[in-house]
């Protein structure tokens, strides 16, 4: 019976087996064993890219999910390298994922909440970078110290410009009429002539 249910289906196993070795190639590439640069690696799946192309036909029923794979990688291809330039950037979603629950563990930690702080949500960009970035020993502080001071003012504006939102959300939820009423009053301070 095995032998005759391998005969029947022989046809669709040449697809499947050309399929996977593509699959297989494009992570070996990206697992990068060798440790070639990133140059090295581009080049590498270029290759393997174009080789998917001029053979899809090859792939039977599959040439669609070949299509796919190709759409996919052409979408993400931007940053497809980007974890073989930076040492410390993980290199798969789970390991991404990984730290970013280290990251809201050390929050729950510090606050007692089981969600999300406002601190977090409003100064997110900054304290999970650093909740990430920071080695198990700490920072000294010349390594604290901003090197692009106009970069590092920039960041606080943004910063400053989220909290008081925040704010303003918070004080609209508290009072909504007394909000709304305070800004009815400036914009007709600002319509009328002076």
């Amino acid at each position: 019976m095995l032998l005759r249910a391998l005969a029947q289906t022989a046809s669709l196993w040449e697809p499947i087996y050309l399929t996977y070795s593509w699959v297989h190639r494009a992570a070996h590439i990206l697992k990068n064993e060798e440790d070639l640069r990133v140059e090295q690696l581009r080049r590498e799946y270029r290759y393997l890219l174009s080789e998917m192309s001029s053979q899809r036909k090859q792939a039977g029923d599959l040439s669609g999910t070949v299509t796919l794979f190709m759409k996919v990688t052409k979408s993400y291809w931007k940053g497809l390298f980007q974890c073989y330039r930076f040492a410390d950037l993980p290199r798969t979603n789970n390991d991404l994922e990984h730290c970013f629950g280290s990251a809201r563990y050390g929050e729950r930690r510090a606050s007692g909440r089981k969600g999300a702080s406002p601190a977090l949500v409003v100064r997110g960009s900054v304290r999970v970078v650093a909740a990430i970035a920071t080695p198990p020993a700490g920072f000294a502080a010349p390594d604290i110290r901003p090197i692009d001071i106009q970069g590092w003012r920039t960041l606080r504006a943004t910063l400053e410009n989220r909290r008081e939102c925040r704010r303003a959300q918070l004080r609209f939820r508290r009072d909504p009429e007394a909000y709304l009423g305070r800004l009815e009053e400036l914009l007709l301070k600002q319509a009328l002539p002076s």
